[in-house]
């Protein structure tokens, strides 16, 4: 037997996915480790030893293939824990990391302070030297300035450097020749250059996405050698494979090589299972774990890219799969602020001592909590009975809070749990109604143990008809590293416009891009007849800031004959969703060109090959229990399903309680469950019972 894992590790806990040769998928979890990423790394395999019933060396010694999602370089950014890099610019240019992009602030926020830059400017140093937006050298390098800088840098206590000069995307001269001068005397030191990390004309962007890189270079260095250092010592001799912001998979190699792209990594795995899940056109994805629920969307089957992701005051720099967070997870503590009113998150109780029900001498109160108080959550069966809760402690934790709002503990409870709710709303229709999507009528993924609890009520409040419970809903994210690709991209710059249309530059342009994207999936070992190359154009009309993508394609390397009014099309057809306008009389430009290289794994369909057997009769309830059903007037007498004893095309009607060893979902009236053959519960809601609950 063989065996492929992914393992996600998240703010409570570690997900542990695992598919063996035949094509059986099994989950396990264990508590994340904070601090000692990689402990927890070993732990969870452990912990999937045993239910196989293997020694763990054994074990590990038959996976082929580990996938990850790390979060190291993601918590080092938004905690400021990263290592000192120091940066060297243009003369005159000093200040781009202070000045940044100048955006307009809201109008009544009157008293913000000024941010710091990301690169302080006692280890920011400028050089003589420039290249102008043609590519042409205005004034040469000067080396004994880079020589200086670099040797300043090492004195001031740098660990790695950043070098962004101006128009490098173009003419990318000045920055290479830097790098080799800096390592003659500083052989050691990390060098990123800007227009290696991100292809974008804009200063600024190009210029932090640097400064970012190396400030984590040292990290992901740190953390990925511990990682394989603790596998190697378990006996594992597979292939390891990270997941990249960008949706895909990169060998270990690669993410240090360009550690940015792991940043924000892990939650970009979600979609990528979502897009396996169904064929929908429109879907929106919703993960929450124990400290944060994460959105995304796809639109028109393609997941939705931000080029603007923020780390704290500062852009990311690189674009991104864009998947927006808030401080909603399981652990989110509820507390009345000031003015009297419930406030659930962002602050949660975490791995440890995690919320009041675990027992761990926690006293305030979470939603978690809440669902146990609400009988949601079976405290006798959490995690398959692994872990017993303790209700009176839950309640406990919720008294004081309740006295304060001078209401039942059930009701604190319930208030709780839809102001969870209502939080995570909020972030849904922010990706979708901003990205041209209406939630309405989209389809709704769950994903993350908690989001199954909470699901239903939020279905109700967007008012949408369908819905999916996976099978692996509390580890969406580690299927979806399980049956990704191997991704990466490559873009550059080149201006041209749809009335003057360089198809011969542009031709070129691809065909080089595609060429460095080849270069990857051959170091990536992926056979010829599974790389597969996608197509993106970078679109704006004539005096507009910024782009929205275009996807085209390429038939042996050559654009369509009419490539100019059909990029021009797709992007008026594009601005209309996104904007609700479009002027097809207005002039295009499109300003930056990227080519997605796209290595198929054969092995991800392998969970395919598991299907249920057709369900005999009607489902039959395992027990029934009371579950606070608002709508309902309070406790109600609900039957509980065995998820692993419902056959493909079981149908429950709710309201009901479906409960497996890893989630707890909850069915409402007027939502009918359908089991489909690979173990997922799609849902429909009543359309008339979901526009009257929306209105």
């Amino acid at each position: 037997m063989t065996y492929q894992v992914c393992i996600d590790i998240g703010g409570t806990f570690t997900d542990c996915l695992v598919s063996d040769s035949t094509g059986e998928i099994n989950i396990f979890k264990s508590p994340t480790t904070p601090g000692e990423f990689h402990k927890g790394f070993i732990n969870v395999l452990h912990v999937a030893a045993e239910g196989y019933g293997l020694a763990p060396r054994d074990f590990i010694a038959q996976i082929k293939l580990i996938v990850h999602g790390s979060t190291v370089s993601t918590n080092a950014l938004v905690e400021r824990k990263v290592a000192t890099a120091g940066l060297i610019l243009n003369e005159g240019h000093a200040d781009i990391l202070t000045l940044r992009e100048g955006p307009r602030k809201g109008a009544f926020e009157w008293r913000l302070d000024y941010p710091e830059p990301y690169i302080p400017r006692r280890l920011t140093r400028t050089v003589r030297g420039r290249i102008d937006a043609r590519g042409r050298e205005l004034e040469a390098l000067d080396e004994d300035g880079i020589r200086a800088a670099a040797g300043y840098l090492r004195q001031a206590g740098a660990q790695a450097v950043a070098v962004g000069l101006l128009w490098s995307v173009v003419n990318p001269a000045h920055e290479r020749r830097a790098r080799e001068l800096i390592h003659e005397v500083w052989p050691d030191v990390p060098v990123t250059l800007s227009h290696e990390v991100s292809s974008v004309p804009r200063e600024y962007r190009r210029v932090v996405a640097a400064a970012i890189d190396a400030s984590i270079n040292p990290i992901i260095r740190k953390y990925v050698g511990e990682l394989q250092t603790a596998l190697g010592a378990s006996g594992f001799v597979g292939e390891l494979l990270l997941a990249n912001c960008v949706g895909g998979m990169m060998p270990a190699q690669e993410i240090i090589r360009r550690p940015i792209y792991s940043v924000m990594s892990g939650p970009t795995l979600a979609p990528m299972a979502a897009q396996a899940l169904t064929e929908e056109a429109d879907v929106i994805v919703g993960d929450m774990g124990g400290t944060t629920f994460d959105v995304s969307a796809i639109r028109n089957r393609q997941i939705i890219i931000a080029p603007d992701a923020m780390i704290h005051d500062d852009a990311l720099g690189i674009p991104k799969v864009d998947v927006r967070s808030v401080g909603a997870g399981g652990g989110s503590i509820a507390q009345v602020d000031a003015g009297g009113l419930l406030v659930v998150g962002p602050h949660s109780a975490g791995a440890w001592p995690g919320p009041a029900c675990y027992g761990n001498g926690s006293t305030a109160p979470t939603v978690t909590d809440a669902n146990v108080v609400l009988g949601i959550i079976d405290p006798d069966y959490f995690l398959g009975g692994k872990i017993k809760l303790d209700r009176a402690l839950a309640e406990a934790a919720i008294a004081p809070l309740a006295e304060r709002l001078g209401i039942s503990v059930l009701d604190a409870a319930y208030a709780i749990h839809t102001t969870s709710n209502h939080n995570m709303v909020a972030a849904i229709e922010d990706i979708t109604i901003r990205e041209g999507i209406n939630p309405r009528e989209s389809f709704f993924v769950s994903g993350g143990g908690a989001t199954a609890c909470h699901i239903a009520e939020m279905v109700d409040i967007l008012g949408l008809e369908r819905y999916m419970i996976p099978r692996f809903v509390a580890g969406l994210s580690a299927f979806g590293g399980l049956i990704s690709d191997i991704r990466w991209e490559e873009s550059a710059t080149l201006l041209t416009q749809s009335r003057e249309f360089d198809r011969e530059g542009v031709e070129r342009l691809l065909a080089q891009l595609r060429e460095q994207g080849k270069r990857f999936l051959d170091a990536a070992h992926v056979a010829p007849e599974d790389q597969l190359f996608e197509y993106v154009a970078m679109g704006r009309y004539e005096y507009q800031a910024w782009e929205i993508p275009v996807q085209f394609e390429l038939r042996d390397g050559r654009l369509a004959d009419r490539a100019a009014d059909d990029l021009a099309q797709a992007f008026h057809r594009m601005h209309e969703r996104i904007y609700s306008i479009s002027n097809e009389s207005e002039l295009v430009e499109f300003t930056n060109w990227r080519v997605q290289a796209i290595g198929r794994r054969p092995s991800q369909q392998v969970w395919r090959k598991f299907a249920l057997g057709e369900a005999s009769g009607a489902p039959v309830a395992a027990r029934h229990r009371p579950l606070y059903v608002h709508r309902l007037g309070g406790l109600t007498e609900v039957p509980v399903y065995d998820a692993a004893t419902l056959g493909a095309n079981a149908t429950l009607q709710g309201p009901c309680v479906v409960e497996a060893t890893t989630f707890s979902a909850v069915l409402l009236p007027d939502h009918t469950g359908t089991m489909d053959r690979y173990g997922n519960l799609t849902v429909q809601v009543a359309r008339e019972a979901a526009l009257a609950k929306a209105a």
